[in-house]
């Protein structure tokens, strides 16, 4: 049984919440940003979307450029608001997430390719119904599926081998978010675009969720004092993530990364009002490989595990 699991089975006890000093802003531009930081990326969201719909953009490209515009704006974002300014890659981690960033991009490009032909098959190229209804229903099928591989990935001791890669990095950022398995992301998108398939939701409804879920993901990943309070129950938010990544397992749920609806549902919305991890990264550091250590770590589900200590007679 993996540290995941133990914590699901009540061995992990969470501490006292904590309110720190991260994220204090430091003067009034400071704090304008803070507030229109989020409203500024739904903004951009519904932009996007909107003029791929009208003009008929090509998803092949639209996705991607959009994508690097996110996490380029975040990125300053973090320069600008920062969370915990510890928390900003060096030199090194620079590189190493640089080259994990590729991996998953590939991985990603992977499990299109796996799917590629069902949603060409089955997704029909104008929707079947209004799209006013077609995009929500695209949005909560996807992040419901992809609730339950991430929950999965915690709670089955072998996927946890692939997604754990993930949680090694001590800090939370922008730049770490590409810290993965690559067949964690072949599972996990892979899975998502395929139900989307089956149910058969048309390519533009798909496009639309998948910006949001693209711009949400990296969002919540980052270093930045954003805070959006009660919005806080109806979508995640880097508060929530922050304590996704808790080294206190109990606390460490939010699973969702763009809805937070099925955390409240499934029993995993752990949040409140000045909730802060103490520390995140792995429980137990020494169960994986460290970050820098990436031909290690994706040899790291097939390493033979240590036999079991004899116990006392």
């Amino acid at each position: 049984m993996d540290e995941r699991e133990r914590a699901a089975d009540g061995e992990f006890h969470s501490a006292d919440y904590s309110v720190s000093g991260k994220g204090v802003t430091e003067n009034s531009a400071s704090r304008i940003i803070c507030v229109v930081a989020y409203p500024v990326l739904l903004l951009a969201v519904g932009c996007v979307a909107a003029f791929s719909l009208l003009l008929r953009w090509d998803p092949a490209w639209v996705s991607p450029v959009f994508l690097i515009g996110v996490i380029g704006y975040l990125a300053l974002l973090e320069r600008l608001i920062p969370y915990d300014r510890t928390w900003h890659p060096g030199k090194d981690e620079w590189r190493w997430y640089g080259i994990y960033f590729l991996l998953t991009m590939a991985g990603s490009g992977l499990a299109q390719l796996l799917v590629a032909l069902a949603v060409g098959l089955i997704s029909p190229e104008e929707p079947a119904h209004h799209l006013g209804a077609e995009i929500p229903g695209a949005l909560l099928t996807g992040s419901l599926v992809s609730y339950a591989v991430h929950r999965l990935g915690h709670r089955n001791a072998l996927l946890w081998r692939l997604h754990g890669v993930h949680h090694v990095p001590e800090k939370v950022n922008v730049a770490n978010n590409g810290v993965n398995h690559v067949l964690d992301i072949v599972l996990a998108q892979g899975l998502v675009q395929l139900a989307l398939a089956l149910v058969g939701f048309s390519r533009p409804a798909v496009l639309v969720a998948g910006l949001f879920v693209a711009a949400q993901g990296y969002f919540v990943h980052a270093n930045i004092d954003v805070r959006i309070g009660p919005l806080n129950h109806l979508l995640a938010s880097p508060e929530q993530h922050r304590l996704h990544h808790s080294t206190d397992l109990a606390e460490a749920g939010h699973y969702g990364s763009d809805l937070a609806c099925w955390d409240h549902l499934f029993g995993s919305f752990t949040w409140r009002p000045g909730r802060e991890p103490t520390a995140v990264g792995l429980h137990d550091p020494t169960s994986f490989p460290a970050t820098g250590e990436i031909l290690a770590a994706f040899l790291h589900p097939w390493r033979r595990r240590p036999a079991p200590r004899p116990g006392p007679e």
